[in-house]
């Protein structure tokens, strides 16, 4: 029971850690709270150090949520562990307790956890963003047909409720963190993946999504 509670705790306070500040610092870049946009997350720190920077802190936001359940299979604990070690680390990527719960959207963390979980649950979610992506050009809204059909995988590999029916709550989360890309999509006026034969752009137009702003 104490290693269960660690486990979840220190899986929050992982998520809680911004890797754009982190990634920031190393690189001598500006921190990126006091630079352009303001916002602790890829976007702004593609926008004020560049690509490979943007990229390093993406990956970071996706080991948040891989790293803690990978613990936990090495703990050897419950699915009902790995679910809620899923869960905290999610959370504290979008309400980190050391930046006062202001985080991002989400994604790059949920597809951490997704990966941790079970490799082949977070595979088919990475094929379905990037099949829908290529099909619609639309970053944000290949992220949350992604997250709608989540539950539905994880429901069909493991036939377990409790955590079909939080991927199923980190979903709507996730869907209500992307509610300024929804008015957009609804709009019209959400940005597009223009041309899918430049990977400027599209790696761009990937980070402003996973990012989270």
């Amino acid at each position: 029971m104490i290693i269960d509670a660690s486990l979840i705790i220190a899986a929050y306070l992982l998520g809680s850690i911004s890797s754009a500040i982190i990634v920031c610092r190393l690189t001598g870049l500006p921190d990126p709270r006091g630079s352009g946009s303001g916002n602790p997350g890829a976007t702004n720190v593609l926008r004020i150090g560049g690509k490979k920077a943007a990229a390093v802190t993406l990956i970071g936001d996706m080991l948040k949520g891989l790293i803690p359940l990978l613990a936990g299979h090495l703990l050897e604990v419950s699915l009902l562990v790995l679910t809620l070690t899923g869960l905290a680390a999610f959370l504290g990527h979008l309400y980190p307790v050391f930046f006062h719960f202001k985080g991002g959207k989400g994604v790059a963390t949920l597809l951490g956890v997704l990966l941790g979980i079970n490799w082949m649950l977070g595979l088919a979610a990475i094929a379905t963003w990037l099949f829908v992506a290529k099909g619609l050009k639309i970053s944000s809204l290949s992220a949350l047909i992604m997250a709608a059909l989540v539950p539905v995988y994880s429901w069909f590999l493991h036939h377990y409720w409790p955590l079909t029916l939080t991927l199923t709550i980190m979903s709507i989360i996730l869907f209500w963190r992307h509610r300024s890309n929804i008015r957009k999509i609804i709009d019209g006026t959400e940005d597009r993946i223009t041309d899918p034969t430049e990977p400027v752009d599209m790696e761009t137009e990937t980070l402003k999504d996973l990012d989270g702003r």
